[in-house]
């Protein structure tokens, strides 16, 4: 999900092994605009404007989007690395092995490695930090991810080995967002100790956060100097910082009512990437209305969510039926499952005993679109009798009350991560949906000893809680980043919140 402090909720991302790995022996190759391969400052300083400052720097720890976008690659680096079109490259493993059974994993590490306290990188340091992830207190959204770990073990200190209770075909891809961290830090919720090209400067709490070129990183050094998250409040601030050269890029427009202004200026360049953020109206499949089916169906019929989407985003972002975006294998266009329509949810709803409507409290997280998109929605339903009181909370608010305690009937809420399909096989999480074949499916599916076996059994079970409608997908959001004209080497897609600033080049 796309929030300014809660921790990201996406899935147990789900990709074949067969995906090809390459060697990163480098820092950079972060993706993103291709710029001019001519001369350009290296002692640059690279100011980035983003919405989302960290809670804490702990991404076990509610760091939330924040602490994603600015230290994941660029402080802290996994044995894996997502780059920014999807695929994944070795980083601080340089090889791997699975057992004939698929059940074992044994990884080399890279030789030479350092943590910017200038301790060596050892096995035991990757078996702490999966274990981390895997903690009673862990906030991580990807804790259930390694509920399948049985043990990690370090034969020696540049080998590990994490036998798994089941086989799991996207276990490597989840490894790419388990940070690798220095076992004998602390305070990890204000300072870091990760191998990554960067090591954290200052960060002065609803200001910034600077990172600098780390002396004594392994690979490639960054392209430049320095790095400062600059924090804002509002899109309309973090549009005039750009207009200011108060910074260089925007990680992420949310302002499309503002492109003009940069479309038009030949000292910038908009970039149109590929998202993997939906916006979701999540039911609590547990409870009354929301447990019938049908009512759910209604719900979602009763939504123009064209009209919703063009009211806040104009021309841009894409309508889906389902948590798939196009990106995902998986992915089947099904927005015709549930279509717009007032008399086929009136008549859903007199189905489902609720001829004359009900009453619902909507818990909205307080920063945009939520508020906006509420409103809407209380609008739309009141056409069919619902009616929606909406209930305002802070994002600290929604994680305990929403995510973590189950204590609502309905909410709005992001999710940023690709491949997260695989939630609604887990009738655990925050939103209650239950339905044994998907379950059933989706387990078949991390399973499987083929991408292509993967693949079908998703695409069921993407159709099947679209036909439940287990939650509203409203829209999928755009991914625009403004950039400067002299700037290149940024990341376009920023899939799951990840902002790799190593490669950006000024000049």
């Amino acid at each position: 999900m796309r929030t300014k402090s809660v921790p990201l909720l996406g899935g147990a991302l789900a990709v074949g092994l067969s995906l090809t790995l390459t060697a990163c022996g480098s820092g950079s190759g972060g993706g993103g605009s291709k710029g001019s391969s001519g001369s350009y400052d290296k002692d640059a300083t690279i100011g980035v404007g983003s919405l989302y400052e960290p809670q804490n720097l702990d991404n076990t720890g509610g760091g939330g989007q924040g602490v994603t976008e600015a230290l994941n690659g660029n402080v802290y680096e996994g044995l894996f690395t997502l780059t920014d079109d999807g695929k994944i490259e070795k980083r601080l493993a340089t090889d791997y092995q699975v057992g004939a059974d698929g059940l074992t994993y044994t990884f080399t590490l890279r030789k030479g490695v350092k943590f910017h306290s200038g301790k060596a990188l050892t096995s035991a340091d990757v078996k702490y930090s999966i274990e981390k992830v895997m903690a009673k207190d862990s906030q991580s959204a990807r804790k259930s991810s390694f509920d399948v770990v049985k043990s990690v073990t370090t034969p020696d200190d540049d080998t590990v080995k994490v036998t798994l209770s089941s086989k799991s075909i996207s276990f490597v891809y989840n490894l790419s967002y388990v940070w690798i961290i220095n076992a004998d830090a602390e305070n990890l919720k204000t300072s870091e100790d990760g191998t990554g090209p960067y090591q954290l400067d200052k960060w002065t709490r609803g200001s910034a956060l600077s990172l600098a070129r780390f002396p004594g990183y392994w690979g490639t050094p960054a392209t430049n100097a320095k790095v400062v998250f600059h924090y804002y409040k509002d899109a309309t601030a973090l549009n005039n910082a750009l207009l200011t050269n108060a910074v260089d890029v925007v990680t992420g427009e949310q302002s499309p009512d503002a492109l003009d202004q940069f479309e038009n200026n030949p000292n910038y360049k908009v970039n149109d990437g590929n998202s993997t953020t939906k916006l979701l109206l999540a039911f609590n499949d547990r409870v009354k209305p929301f447990d019938n089916v049908q009512v759910r169906k209604a719900v979602t019929s009763a939504i123009d969510k064209k009209k919703l989407l063009q009211s806040v985003w104009g021309d841009h972002g894409t309508l889906i039926g389902s948590m798939v975006p196009p990106t995902d294998p998986w992915y089947e266009d099904l927005t015709e499952v549930n279509p717009y329509d007032v008399a086929l949810a009136k008549k859903e709803l007199a189905g489902a005993g609720y001829a004359k409507g009900f009453s619902f409290t909507l818990d909205t997280p307080n920063y945009d679109p939520h508020p906006t998109a509420a409103t809407f929605i209380k609008s739309e339903l009141a056409k069919v009798g619902i009616d929606v009181k909406i209930n305002v909370i802070t994002p600290d608010e929604w994680y305990t009350k929403v995510y973590k305690n189950h204590d609502f009937s309905a909410t709005l809420q992001e999710h940023v991560n690709d491949r997260d399909i695989v939630w609604y096989g887990n009738p655990d999480f925050y939103w209650g949906y239950d339905n044994k074949q998907v379950t059933a499916w989706v387990k078949q599916a991390e399973e499987s000893d083929t991408t292509e076996r993967q693949t079908a059994l998703l695409k069921k079970a993407n159709r099947k809680i679209a036909e439940d409608a287990a939650s509203d997908w409203l829209y999928l959001y755009p991914q625009i980043v403004v950039a400067g004209s002299k700037l290149s080497g940024y990341p376009l897609n920023g899939l799951n919140s990840q902002f790799h600033a190593y490669g950006i080049k000024k000049g």
